[in-house]
């Protein structure tokens, strides 16, 4: 049996297996996506490329309830959100389609000796895309749709456990119209990818994962004077500064903590209150996670046995340091783990700078605004964060001194089809979506005319 398998987190039952790419499998996909970019990308406007995206995003929709069908036995993911998943990579892809031209137009300088001058955004060639399997199609889609309407081709290497999402994914672009070697699905191993990143046809590597696989990808990059994006980690606060609305608050910070069953980078996982409206919020947020039920699809099993173990002896490690479960018993049922939250915690506990990676949420109680912030930039992670205040020019001032990547004020999930995303410190760097996301890999490719 391959390394990739389709393996249902729910039952533990392997339902199909997939198998693993030849060394012959890998130099066809490069050779495929080289000879796609020499040939295709260089003789196709971004108008043309993006209308095969705009078809791509008409698939996602048309697709989206076999599509969810295929994660939910994946990786677990509750169907409704599976199928919103693929409903909202069609609205990503529609996105960049729609924003293309628009996006990489001729970038007009200003420059001191009045010669025209411009930038004029290209492709580089092949780029490697590594994806988790967290968000099977989200992630693929804001990776390799703004790369193949810039004009590079995309060997994309999914994560072992989403082989099925991932062949359906290389259908939807071929359907849509983009030609052999545009997108090109590999089932390689990591040392298959070691050699596709040194391969000279490669030219960049997108990579979301852990912080693990980050630095070890980062590593062989730079080695070969890669180009490299990395959307890592995250252990993203939830502050509750002030608010006449808690129910709202305990209603985000819920939401943020359990979307995914707990398994997105950038959920909400530690909840750190003000003093002042603590014990009530404590109360309600308590009452929110117990309530989650598994029958109204709030949440489904982790994603794999591997997942379960981690989290619980993660979780397990709090409790023999000292901290105290306050909601949840750390005793999952095969791979469903009941929804927990954690508090008492203090900084010489492990778990203090760790990601916990499912339904667990950290409880913290804080008295000033200077106390939240460095309890907040004390995490090595940097990706997004939340800030409740009614005061919302004393919520930007806090998010203002957050060493994050996003600032979400007055709310969770403020994410959006053209809207960044990435982070700082051990969450990586780079950002996808929007046209900030487009341009990473692009050549921005200077013109200077003589008078």
């Amino acid at each position: 049996m391959g390394k990739y398998a389709v393996i249902n987190p729910a039952t533990g039952e392997t339902i199909k297996s997939f198998p693993d790419a030849t060394d012959a499998d890998i130099e066809a996909a490069l050779s495929d996506a080289q000879q796609a970019y020499s040939e295709w990308s260089r003789n196709t406007t971004v108008a043309e490329r993006a209308a095969l995206a705009q078809r791509a995003a008409e698939l996602f929709y048309e697709r989206q309830d076999e599509l969810g069908a295929i994660i939910n036995r994946e990786m677990g993911k509750p169907l409704d959100q599976a199928i919103g998943e693929a409903e909202f990579s069609g609205n990503i892809t529609e996105a960049f389609a729609k924003n293309a031209e628009k996006w990489l137009a001729d970038e007009e300088l200003e420059v001191e000796d009045n010669l025209k001058t411009f930038f004029r955004f290209q492709g580089i060639g092949v780029i490697l895309g590594i994806m988790p399997w967290n968000y099977p199609y989200y992630q693929v889609a804001r990776f390799a749709v703004p790369n193949l309407i810039l004009g590079n081709t995309v060997v994309l290497k999914h994560a072992e456990q989403c082989p099925e999402s991932a062949s359906a994914l290389e259908q939807i672009f071929l359907d849509a119209g983009f030609p052999k070697g545009a997108y090109v699905n590999v089932f390689a191993s990591h040392a298959q990818i070691s050699t596709i990143i040194a391969d000279d046809r490669v030219q960049g590597v997108s990579l979301t994962g852990s912080e693990r696989a980050g630095a070890i990808v980062a590593e062989q990059a730079g080695r070969h004077l890669k180009k490299c994006v990395l959307e890592l980690g995250g252990s993203d606060v939830f502050l509750v500064l002030d608010t006449a609305d808690l129910d709202h608050a305990v209603e985000h910070a819920g939401g943020g903590r359990m979307e995914n069953t707990g398994q997105a980078c950038n959920g909400s996982k530690r909840i750190v209150v003000m003093d002042t409206l603590f014990d009530e919020f404590q109360e309600k947020f308590l009452a929110a996670i117990a309530g989650q039920s598994l029958d109204e699809g709030n949440y489904g099993p982790l994603s794999s046995a591997k997942a379960t173990a981690d989290l619980t002896s993660q979780v397990q490690a709090a409790i023999d340091q000292g901290a105290e479960v306050l909601v949840g018993n750390n005793s999952p049922e095969g791979n469903f783990y009941t929804p927990t939250v954690i508090g008492g915690l203090t900084p010489s506990m492990d778990v203090y700078s760790q990601e916990l990676f499912g339904p667990v949420a950290q409880l913290y109680k804080v008295s000033s605004d200077d106390e939240a912030i460095e309890l907040a930039n004390s995490s090595p992670y940097g990706l997004g964060s939340v800030v409740i205040c009614d005061d919302r020019e004393r919520a930007e001032r806090v998010g203002n001194r957050l060493d994050v990547g996003m600032v979400f004020i007055g709310a969770a999930g403020l994410e959006g089809a053209d809207v960044p995303f990435g982070g700082v410190k051990k969450s990586g760097y780079g950002r996808e979506l929007g046209k900030v996301g487009m341009l990473e890999f692009a050549n921005k490719k200077l013109f200077r005319f003589a008078e």
